[in-house]
């Protein structure tokens, strides 16, 4: 389903703290530097930098880096400083931050990849360097040996990668718009399932290990909430952006989803409502409310002497419908239909002003994001864009 006008931005908005520039190329991936002004950032310019801000409110590079390849993403983990850097020639190269994040020392670099590094993820209880390439590979290695331990091979290539340690659980994302879901041992995985609900290919992937929920965002401008824990199966889509869905993060404490997107929003979800799934769309010949028959139904055309109509479909109750009897829109927030969408009649009379009530806030970054990162114990918001700049969000009148 095509994404449509966002609603205007809500009152309670993000507060730009800093920006962070610099950059050359745009800058694929970064983080936040825990219990530091300071900020990661690798970029297309084959540049690693650490950024800390200066007395002059400013932040500069304390470390800038230059690496043989284009750097597409990054894992950075703060109890052991090691920072993880995928590269567009397939490598990933391992560095150590010194304590005052002046200086990096490289460790080890895994041949991981044929092609670009699309994810790379550092299991620190299992030791494990976790990425996807382009090359069609999920492949996992032994931080201690740098030995590959296994791999699988996806539908497509892969941007979207999370672990669940508890249950050595790895999704991943695919651009045929497929998430699988693989149970890895030490030296080999076994296929658990996959879930196909995207029209496009999977951009972004966020695993909340508490309620065990996957969210998948993808380039057909939506978000789905797959409930693997509770309720197995269940599919919520949530609606609410223009363009591709390009990164996602869950505040835990507050359950609540963070979306970023090429069109430059920043939509915070408030998941913890009762969220109801969208209906299968019918099929049918013909009109569900007034029998009318779809212009391809040529027998009933014929026999009733009318023209055949347009099918639509209903967003409330998936019936397919003429456009005659569907010609009201309205919000549906609980099925995550933020903006308006096309209903029956008889739906759009049943719907009350409480659930059209938005159940969840919209912002404006003005760049197109690629990446986001959020440091809920400071409850700031880090989106790097296309436009070479990083932007630093105070999110705690949102995300409270």
């Amino acid at each position: 389903m095509a994404a449509e006008p966002q609603p205007k931005a809500l009152t309670r908005k993000p507060l730009l703290l800093n920006k962070v520039e610099g950059s050359q190329e745009v800058v694929n991936m970064a983080a936040i530097v825990p219990k530091e002004d300071g900020v990661i950032s690798v970029s297309e310019d084959r540049t690693v930098r650490v950024w800390l801000k200066r007395d002059s409110g400013q932040y500069w590079p304390s470390i800038y880096h230059a690496m043989p390849s284009p750097c597409s993403c990054m894992s950075f983990n703060p109890e052991t400083r090691r920072l993880s850097i995928g590269l567009d020639n397939g490598t990933i190269s391992e560095f150590i931050l010194s304590e005052d994040y002046n200086k990096m020392t490289l460790v080890k670099s895994y041949q991981a990849h044929q092609s670009r590094v699309m994810m790379v993820l550092f299991v620190l209880e299992m030791e494990w360097v976790l990425s996807t390439g382009q090359d069609k590979h999920f492949t996992w290695h032994c931080s201690e040996s740098g030995q590959r331990l296994g791999g699988y091979r996806t539908s497509a290539g892969a941007c979207g990668l999370q672990f669940d340690v508890e249950t050595r659980h790895v999704f991943v994302g695919d651009h045929s718009g497929q998430v699988t879901i693989l149970k890895l041992e030490q030296e080999s995985c076994s296929l658990v399932t996959t879930f196909k609900g995207h029209t496009g290919g999977v951009t972004a992937l966020c695993w909340d290990p508490i309620q065990r929920v996957l969210f998948s965002g993808s380039s057909d401008h939506s978000i789905i909430m797959w409930d693997i824990g509770g309720r197995k199966g269940t599919a919520i889509e949530l609606q609410g952006h223009n363009d591709k869905v390009q990164s996602l993060s869950y505040a835990h404490h507050t359950r609540q989803l963070i979306s970023c997107g090429a069109d430059g929003g920043i939509v915070v979800w408030n998941m913890d409502v009762e969220r109801q799934e969208t209906p299968e769309w019918l099929d049918s010949d013909s009109c569900q409310k007034c029998d009318q028959p779809f212009f391809w139904n040529f027998k009933q055309m014929w026999d009733s002497k009318k023209i055949g109509l347009r099918q639509h479909h209903c967003r409330k109750c998936g019936k397919a419908v003429c456009g005659k009897c569907s010609s009201k829109r309205s919000s549906i927030p609980l099925m995550g239909f933020e903006f308006e969408v096309r209903v029956c009649d008889s739906c759009h009379e049943s719907i009350t002003d409480e659930e059209r009530a938005p159940t969840a806030t919209f912002h404006d970054s003005k760049h197109n994001i690629v990446y986001v990162h959020f440091d809920a114990t400071r409850g700031w918001l880090l989106t790097s864009g296309t436009d070479k700049v990083i932007k630093l969000w105070d999110m705690t009148p949102v995300v409270s």
